[in-house]
């Protein structure tokens, strides 16, 4: 278990250089989970950690979880089972995928490197995938596989939010303001437990829906957060070409990739709001990086049949 058992170095640091943050006057850095590791990394890595540990020292040697075609719990939860010798079953949203499974995985570089990584996948229609939480959908599900130990869709739960509140560290403390993206709510509750008085945490949601403000709420009691919710593209993996160009041109500037799903839409909201005067003179800003990269290829081939510019990587 030494994957997960020994610790981590806290990700680094990295100052963001741009004419806009000087002309308002704020400094920003990017706190770099996505180098945590090559393929289990951000908060992914976060997220797996406490539930894998648990998973073994209940006994289990099945890991069983949820996700989309592209999605990036499906892929970390594969390597990360594969690295502690862990058995992992993916149940996938879209049950015409399995009708020429050959043909999807050489389309799907995700769900390719789930299989890869020696996950088993099951493929279930999007009426059935509705009732994943469900005992019944769970029974049937043991019945067909045995016991397993599940995580839900995109990681979040107790063990989860435990995870992701190692991100911050003492040395954040300088900062005025943290901010992330925000899917299923599980990150950011974990930042805001970590944070201290004085920070402000601002989630910025990849999906659209007012529903992600009682999630985060059921993990966390600190009042200390928003969400800023009109950077969603119109909704979750809707982009534009304005995004594209935003995420590019942050590569080639900044030599830091951003994925369209979650960190590109944060960069992009955080930027806006900057050159907008939302902060005043001399504030801090930490942004973190989460990760998601492995689903630009993904993206790129979704976008290469529109004839739009391809996301750099």
């Amino acid at each position: 278990m030494d994957f997960f058992s020994s610790e981590v170095q806290a990700s680094r640091n990295q100052e963001i250089i741009d004419p806009i943050l000087k002309e308002a006057e704020v400094s920003l850095f990017i706190k770099r989970e996505d180098q945590i590791h090559d393929y289990v990394s951000g908060n992914k890595f976060r997220k797996l950690k406490y539930n894998l540990i648990e998973a073994q020292k209940l006994g289990f040697e099945t890991i069983l979880t949820f996700g989309g075609a592209y999605s990036n719990h499906i892929a970390a939860t594969a390597a990360a089972g594969k690295i502690v010798g862990l058995q992992t079953i993916g149940v996938i949203r879209g049950e015409e995928l399995a009708k020429d499974l050959n043909h999807t995985l050489s389309e799907n570089d995700t769900l390719r490197f789930a299989t890869d990584n020696r996950m088993k996948l099951k493929f279930v229609s999007r009426a059935n995938y509705k009732e994943k939480a469900s005992e019944s959908f769970l029974e049937e599900l043991k019945k067909e596989f045995g016991s397993f130990y599940c995580i839900p869709e995109g990681g979040t739960n107790v063990l989860a939010v435990k995870g992701c509140e190692e991100i911050l560290t003492t040395r954040d403390e300088i900062f005025d303001y943290i901010c992330c993206a925000v899917g299923t709510g599980g990150t950011i509750s974990g930042i805001i437990n970590a944070s201290v008085g004085h920070q402000n945490i601002i989630g910025f949601p990849a999906l659209k829906g007012s529903f992600l403000s009682e999630e985060i709420e059921k993990y966390t009691r600190k009042t200390n957060w928003n969400l800023i919710e009109e950077y969603h593209f119109g909704g979750y993996g809707k982009i534009n070409l304005e995004l594209i160009e935003f995420i590019n041109k942050f590569r080639e500037e900044q030599n830091i990739a951003l994925d369209p799903i979650y960190t590109g839409k944060m960069m992009y909201g955080l930027f806006d709001r900057i050159k907008n005067g939302a902060f005043t003179k001399n504030t801090r800003i930490l942004a973190v990086h989460t990760g998601g990269l492995q689903g630009i290829a993904g993206m790129n081939k979704k976008l290469e049949k529109k004839e739009f510019p391809l996301i750099m990587i």
